[in-house]
C-alpha cells in the first residue's frame, strides 16, 4: 500500500514507468488487476487518465496543490474500491474521473469550512467582501446546477463533454483516446451539448450556444 501511496503522490516517471506488458490491456482488465493488488496496473491507469484527472481537479479546486491532492486521493480510492467497479454501469474512465471529482469537491468543501469563520467576520465589516462572498456562493450554485445536468446525460455523451471541457482534449484527441470514429465523437458532443442546454434552461440557467 505504501508503494501505491508513493506512486500517486509523486511523479509517475520519477517512480518508474508501469510495466509495458500491461499497455495492451483494456481499462476493465486493468481494474480487475488493481482489485487483486497489482500496483503496476494502477500505474497504467494513471498513465492513461492522470492528466485528465488533474485537469478536472484543477478546474474544481482552482489550486495546483489541492488538485494534486484530489488526484492522489482519487487514485487511492481506485486502488481501494476497484473490486466494486461494474462495467455495465459505465466506462472505467468515467468511474475513475468520478472518484477524482468527488475528492476535489470534498477538498473544496473542506477549504470552505476552514475559511468560513474568517470570511464571515470580514464580511460583517466589509460590504465589498460580503458582495464577493455572495458572488462566490452564486457561482458555486451555478456549478452545482451544471453538474446535476451533466449527470442526467447518457454516459457516452457525458464522458465526451467532461473529457473535452475538464481535460482540454480536442475532438480528434478524444476519438483517439476513446477508440471511436471522429464522427461518433462529434455526434456525441453535439447531442450532449444540445441536451445540456435544454436541461440548464429547465433549471433556469440560460447559456450561450457553444
Amino acid at each position: 500500500m505504501s508503494n501505491v501511496t508513493d506512486f500517486v503522490r509523486g511523479d509517475t516517471r520519477a517512480q518508474g514507468s508501469p510495466r509495458n506488458d500491461l499497455g495492451h490491456l483494456s481499462d476493465e482488465a486493468l481494474l480487475a488487476l488493481v482489485s487483486r493488488g497489482d500496483d503496476a496496473a494502477l500505474g497504467q491507469l494513471y498513465d492513461r487518465y492522470g492528466r485528465i484527472a488533474y485537469g478536472l481537479a484543477l478546474r474544481i479546486v482552482r489550486d495546483r496543490a489541492l488538485a494534486e491532492d484530489a488526484v492522489q486521493e482519487g487514485f487511492l480510492a481506485v486502488w481501494r474500491s476497484a473490486g466494486t467497479f461494474r462495467a455495465e454501469h459505465g466506462k472505467p474512465s468515467t468511474w475513475i474521473l468520478t472518484l477524482v471529482h468527488r475528492r476535489a469537491v470534498d477538498l473544496v468543501r473542506r477549504e470552505e469550512r476552514r475559511r468560513a469563520d474568517p470570511i464571515d467576520e470580514v464580511a460583517q465589516h466589509d460590504p465589498a467582501g460580503s458582495e464577493a462572498t455572495d458572488e462566490e456562493a452564486w457561482l458555486r450554485a451555478q456549478r452545482q446546477v451544471v453538474q446535476e445536468a451533466l449527470r442526467k446525460l447518457p454516459p457516452d455523451q457525458r464522458e465526451a463533454i467532461e473529457l473535452a471541457y475538464y481535460g482540454g482534449f480536442t475532438q480528434s484527441e478524444l476519438a483517439e483516446r476513446l477508440g471511436q470514429p471522429l464522427g461518433t465523437i462529434k455526434s456525441r458532443m453535439f447531442a450532449g451539448l444540445r441536451r445540456l442546454r435544454e436541461l440548464l434552461a429547465e433549471a433556469g440557467l440560460e447559456v450561450d450556444a457553444p
